[in-house]
């Protein structure tokens, strides 16, 4: 295993659910965190909790929808913390629904948050770590970026984008000594679910009685730091799903005006 003791971590999602379980991860293996969100209450007690483990972690609280706020948050971890060896984009939301039915502005948040931060915050760290010949991005994308489902349109869209934007970047940065993963999770276990329901129009996700714990990306995230590859699942299982489309998208082209139901009761 490499050795990651002292090295500087900036996780963005981090004041809940994944980003948190893979913060208190790579804080147990003596990383030194910047951890990045909207909620800087949420930041602060996470911090509170990894120092008083014995961990280093730094708040670094910033609206990811805004592109002023995700330079802010880049200058600030260059000036409090130092160079960047890994980089988890973690930060990220999904609305269940018509997509006709998804408001404009909410429609360009989740563009701004699961795509174009992604795109700013790594290309800029990734010239950094190209020059000193090391460092690790990590993307949390989902199973649906593999399997365009009834519902989330443009969540599943971004996700797509984002398998490819990691993929294309690992291929370019073979043998540079800076990795580029991208880790596919099916159901997991957060707020998610939860705050996708509260959205304007939106509705619950019915996946999330299948999710599994936030600790398992965690362990993957923590895995592929010492085992670098381009892509794992969590499950493991889930490396099937790709498959999926190819060979049964025609019943998922019938079965989808049954899966989603108007939550007015208008019948599909």
């Amino acid at each position: 295993m490499k050795s990651w003791l002292g090295r500087i971590a900036v996780i963005t999602g981090a004041s809940s659910g994944i980003g948190a379980a893979i913060a208190r991860q790579l804080a147990r293996q003596g990383m030194r965190l910047a951890l990045v969100a909207r909620r800087q209450d949420r930041l602060e007690e996470l911090a509170a909790e990894i120092r008083s483990h014995g961990g280093r972690a730094d708040v670094v609280p910033a609206d990811l929808t805004l592109a002023s706020d995700r330079a802010a948050a880049l200058e600030a971890v260059a000036s409090r913390v130092g160079p960047v060896d890994v980089l988890v984009n973690n930060a990220g939301f999904g609305w269940y629904g018509y997509a006709d039915e998804m408001a404009p502005t909410l429609a360009r948040d989740m563009l701004e948050v699961n795509t174009a931060a992604v795109v700013d915050l790594t290309l800029t760290l990734l010239r950094q770590m190209r020059r000193r010949g090391r460092g690790h991005v990590i993307n949390i994308s989902s199973i649906a970026g593999s399997l365009p489902s009834q519902g989330v349109a443009l969540y599943g869209a971004t996700k797509a984008f984002l398998d490819a934007f990691s993929s294309a970047l690992h291929r370019e940065l073979r043998g540079s000594g800076v990795h580029v993963s991208v880790v596919r999770p099916g159901p997991v276990i957060s707020e998610f679910y939860s705050t996708a329901g509260r959205k304007p129009g939106g509705g619950p996700v019915p996946a999330e009685r299948f999710a599994v714990r936030a600790e398992r990306v965690a362990d993957r995230v923590w895995r592929l730091l010492n085992q670098p590859r381009r892509v794992a699942y969590v499950p493991g299982l889930l490396s099937l799903v790709p498959w999926i489309e190819p060979s049964l998208g025609w019943a998922m082209d019938l079965l989808g005006p049954l899966l989603l139901r108007r939550r007015s009761g208008t019948p599909s």
